[in-house]
């Protein structure tokens, strides 16, 4: 049976918010949960110390419990926090650069090579593997033909993840592109970011959604969904379905998955319910080896229906 986990809160929440969603994530379906702040670390609603509160009380509730580290470090006191949780001793970590895998390699400790590592070839997954990865998570815009090729030479022992709802993390800029929305200093930000609880969406001049800014992160428009590719992953050797929080109808979006996942609704039925669940279009294009943007699933079904 695949898993299912809860991927780290991306967004700018408040921290009654945070503490409030994840009581609905201990209650819910969900059987990992990635914690702690991903993308900047001006954001200080949640501290470190809560982040590890949040944990024990998840773990509690039966959940596996995994503590993100940032993908793009810029200061002395992002290492401290880095080290902090590198050289915590009750949860796994999730390296999302190269310098968190670094210290967990030394310590010798067990950990998740995360999205943002670029795994794209056995090469590097063997590397990782070496240096102490248990599990990685594809990168977002790997295609279903590269995974599987890829899965071939997978080391033993080694669980993959894949990302499979949510707005996709794309990239990472020194600069926030929120503060510069609205002319401030990155330092100066004024956590605009806070206003966005899914991400400042952007448009192009013909007013198609195309991007979403979120701080220092650019996030794909629409919701990457790949509910109807369960069957699929399962039988390449997929452990694990990721599911990215939103700010609303997350724990209604575990259950869709959970539901389909033990065979009592079919993925077309869970994918139109999802519909008024999600804050935008679902998109697949990556998993299909085509611009992230479309959406080739819906479309195809589209086409059946037609004939």
């Amino acid at each position: 049976m695949l898993k299912l986990s809860l991927g780290p809160l991306l967004y700018y929440w408040e921290q009654e918010t945070v503490f409030k969603f994840y009581e609905d994530v201990a209650a819910s379906a969900v059987d990992i949960v990635y914690l702690g702040e991903a993308v900047c670390s001006r954001r200080h609603t949640v501290r470190t110390e809560d982040w590890f509160e949040i944990a024990d009380n998840l773990a509690a509730a039966g959940k596996e419990v995994v503590i993100s580290t940032q993908a793009l470090l810029e200061s002395e006191s992002d290492l401290k926090t880095l080290r902090r949780i590198t050289e915590n001793a009750k949860f796994r970590v999730e390296a999302n650069d190269m310098g968190a895998v670094n210290l967990l390699s030394k310590a010798k400790i067990p950990f998740v090579a995360g999205p943002h590592l670029n795994t794209y070839n056995v090469a590097t997954l063997e590397l990782l593997a070496d240096l102490g990865a248990s599990r990685w998570v594809m990168p977002v815009e790997m295609s279903r033909d590269a995974l599987a090729h890829l899965l071939k030479g997978k080391p033993a022992g080694m669980e993959t993840e894949i990302f499979s709802y949510g707005r996709l993390p794309l990239a990472f800029s020194a600069r926030c592109f929120t503060a510069r929305h609205y002319n401030l200093p990155k330092d100066d930000c004024q956590f605009r970011c806070m206003d966005y609880p899914d991400g400042l969406r952007l448009t192009t001049r013909e007013g198609q959604d195309f991007l979403v800014l979120n701080g220092i992160q650019t996030m794909s428009a629409g919701v990457y969904n790949l509910i109807n590719e369960l069957p699929a992953m399962r039988d390449m050797g997929v452990d694990i379905v990721r599911i990215s929080p939103q700010a609303f109808h997350t724990t209604r979006i575990v259950k869709l998955f959970r539901d389909c996942l033990e065979g009592q609704i079919p993925a077309a039925t869970a994918l139109q319910q999802m519909q008024k669940l999600m804050p935008s279009e679902a998109v697949d294009g990556y998993w299909h080896g085509k611009p992230g943007i479309e959406q080739i699933y819906l479309k195809a079904e589209s086409l059946e229906d037609a004939a």
